[in-house]
């Protein structure tokens, strides 16, 4: 029997908007993601971690709308390599970058994940992986470290030289990434930020703002590191020693100069009497020790806040647009960052302001607003997380971490055996 044309035209309209139906709800069912990422944030800068150094309003508001994880470490506190793991669920030994090397371009991440799940995947900012970005439908990436002023960035089709502030410029191109994505599918979006990476150089608004500023020093500023390894006690990372004139832009002031040379020379810096405009003053020895660290965190904090401005600009964005009920928001860094404590400016030691991150997530109706949790969770548990929140496929043979989606819920986390 055959039906008129007419009839088929009906049936095959009715197939294909079923079908339309049933993909807008599956892609209503699975929540866009824009994933921000800093270089170096310490969670004991954020003041929704009890920050006693800095404020950070829109951090704060990001944490009052979401859950704040308090114990969540980077296994591998280097960038390159906690990037890799952020990226593929996998130790460094298996995922092929324990330190400062490519990754392989064949390895699958979590982007080729979420491009099979049906997503619309994007990379910007810092990558520092080597090879270029796989999995992504659009990506563009400063090269190596990048700049913070004038920074060049490049895709598939070149470079160019972006005029302006660094952290400004991510954003503003996220935010445009944002208004023109493919609105028929979720997004998978990673911002991903040069600052506070070393040398710290924060905007002229910034600068002039934590210009001159002290601040409290960290119990452990002056340890003699008694009882522990050589290492601790010869390392190059020492707010004392290795803070260059790069890092602290500027000579240190009259009477500092010498102790500075003296510190050089591996000696303590000793009291000292100098005479200035006619005036003699007392240069204590642990005076330059205190200049350095000041200058330092004046930078520091100063590139942090605009990465708050940052966040705020960008969920500002999402809540205008009508993104806010279906878009997770999560906030964190490629590992923590040593602000002073036992005399270090840097990372790669195994304390816990070094492989602490910050991760904070918003998710309407999901994540209780203003919520926090002591669960114990590990970078390479991310990438499973993002997947099992998107219902996209996690093979457990190929990736190490566990999903934590349960705690996001407030459920019974996974276990390492389940």
């Amino acid at each position: 029997m055959r039906f008129p044309a007419v009839i088929w035209t009906v049936f095959a309209s009715a197939v294909v908007s079923a079908f339309v139906s049933a993909t807008v709800v599956l892609a209503a069912d699975r929540p866009n993601i824009l994933f921000i990422m800093t270089d170096d944030h310490a969670a004991h800068a954020i003041s929704a971690y009890g920050s006693r150094i800095n404020r950070t309003p829109n951090h704060d508001r990001l944490a009052a709308q979401g859950l704040r994880l308090d114990r969540c470490f980077a296994g591998n506190s280097i960038c390159t390599p906690s990037r890799a793991t952020l990226l593929t669920g996998q130790y460094s030994h298996r995922n092929g970058v324990p330190v400062f090397n490519d990754i392989d371009p064949t390895k699958t991440t979590v982007a080729h994940r979420m491009q099979q799940a049906g997503y619309y995947t994007a990379m910007l900012g810092k990558w520092h992986l080597g090879s270029d970005p796989q999995g992504f439908d659009d990506w563009n990436i400063l090269p190596g470290q990048g700049r913070y002023n004038d920074p060049i960035l490049y895709d598939r089709t070149g470079h160019r030289v972006y005029k302006g502030y660094v952290t400004e410029i991510i954003t503003e191109l996220t935010v445009g990434l944002l208004r023109n994505r493919p609105k028929d599918k979720p997004f998978f979006l990673m911002c991903h930020h040069k600052a506070p990476h070393r040398e710290w150089t924060p905007s002229e608004k910034y600068r002039r703002e934590f210009a001159g500023r002290e601040f409290p020093e960290p119990p452990t500023f002056r340890d003699n590191y008694e009882g522990r390894a050589d290492a601790l006690k010869q390392n190059h990372q020492s707010v004392f020693k290795n803070l260059t004139r790069h890092d602290l832009k500027m000579v240190p002031p009259e009477g500092l100069v010498g102790q500075e040379r003296q510190r050089w020379m591996g000696q303590v810096p000793k009291e000292v009497t100098v005479r200035e405009n006619g005036q003699e003053r007392v240069v204590r020895g642990d005076d330059l020790d205190r200049w350095k660290y000041n200058r330092y965190l004046q930078d520091y904090l100063g590139c942090v806040q605009s990465v708050d401005d940052s966040v705020g600009q960008l969920l500002d964005w999402i809540d205008a647009n009508g993104l806010k009920d279906n878009t997770v928001v999560i906030y964190t860094s490629d590992q923590g960052m040593m602000l002073g404590e036992h005399d270090y400016i840097d990372k790669r030691w195994m304390y816990e302001e070094s492989m602490r991150m910050p991760f904070i997530v918003r998710w309407p109706g999901v994540v209780k607003a203003g919520s926090e949790t002591n669960a114990l969770v590990a970078n390479i548990d991310i990438v499973p997380t993002l997947l099992a929140a998107t219902q996209a496929a996690a093979p457990k043979n190929e990736i190490d971490g566990v999903s934590f989606l349960p705690v996001l819920k407030a459920e019974k986390p996974t276990t390492r055996d389940s």
